[in-house]
C-alpha cells in the first residue's frame, strides 16, 4: 500500500527536523518516524530507505527553493533585477534553512562530494534548469538556461566561501555584482572559440610584420 502525499510530507517535513538537530549523519529512520509522530513502518512505505528518503527531501527543497526564485524574479522589470532577485532569495534560503546550515557548518565531511565533480556539476545543472523560467521573459531559452548555471555557480560560491568584498544580503552589492559580471557574460553576442582563435592569430600576425 502506498502512503498518501500528506503522510510523505509529514515524514519529510520530520527528516527536515532531525537534520535540523543532529545532523544526516546522525538521523536515523526511527527518529524521523518518533518526530513525524508515526509508526517506522510508516516510513518505510513512504521510502525505502535513509537514502531514498533524504533524495526526496532534497528535491522538495530545491523545488520549493526554484519556485521562490522564481516568484521573486516575476516581480521585477528587468533581467538585472531578477538576476538579483534569483541571487538574494537563494541567499536568504541559505541563511533561514535550519538544517542546511546544520550540514553546511557541521557536516562538510557529507557535503563536499555532493558538490564536487560529476556530483557537484550535476547539482549545478539542475539548479540551472530549475531557475532558468526566471529569466525567459528577459532572454531565450538557451541563454537562461546557461545564465541560471552561471547565477546557481556564482552564489553557491559566495556562500560556501564568504568574500569581504561581496555581501549577498545587501541589495546594492548584488546588484553591482550582476550589472558589473554577470550581465556582461549575458548580453554580449557569444562568439565561437574559433572565431575567438582567428582573431588572436591575426593579431599576432599584425605584430609580426
Amino acid at each position: 500500500m502506498n502512503a498518501s502525499p500528506s503522510q510523505q510530507d509529514r515524514v519529510l517535513d520530520g527528516a527536515l527536523t532531525c537534520v535540523a538537530r543532529v545532523g544526516l549523519g546522525k538521523t536515523t529512520l526511527d527518529d524521523v518516524a518518533r518526530e513525524a509522530g508515526c509508526a517506522r513502518a510508516t516510513v518505510y512505505r513512504c521510502f525505502p530507505g535513509k537514502q531514498a528518503l533524504f533524495a526526496a527531501v532534497l528535491e522538495r527543497e530545491l523545488d520549493a527553493l526554484g519556485s521562490r526564485a522564481i516568484d521573486a524574479a516575476a516581480e521585477t522589470d528587468s533581467l538585472a533585477d531578477a538576476v538579483v532577485a534569483v541571487i538574494m532569495t537563494g541567499a536568504d534560503t541559505f541563511d533561514s534553512h535550519a538544517a542546511l546550515r546544520f550540514v553546511v557548518d557541521h557536516e562538510q565531511e557529507i557535503l563536499a562530494p555532493q558538490l564536487s565533480f560529476e556530483r557537484g556539476s550535476a547539482v549545478l545543472r539542475g539548479a540551472a534548469v530549475l531557475i532558468a523560467p526566471a529569466f525567459t521573459r528577459f532572454v531565450g531559452s538557451d541563454r537562461a538556461e546557461r545564465l541560471g548555471e552561471w547565477v546557481a555557480r556564482l552564489t553557491l560560491s559566495y556562500l560556501l566561501n564568504p568574500s569581504e568584498l561581496v555581501h549577498l544580503d545587501d541589495p546594492a552589492c548584488v546588484r553591482a555584482l550582476v550589472v558589473d559580471y554577470v550581465l556582461p557574460g549575458v548580453t554580449q553576442p557569444v562568439r565561437s572559440f574559433d572565431s575567438v582563435t582567428a582573431a588572436a592569430a591575426t593579431a599576432s600576425e599584425g605584430d609580426s610584420a
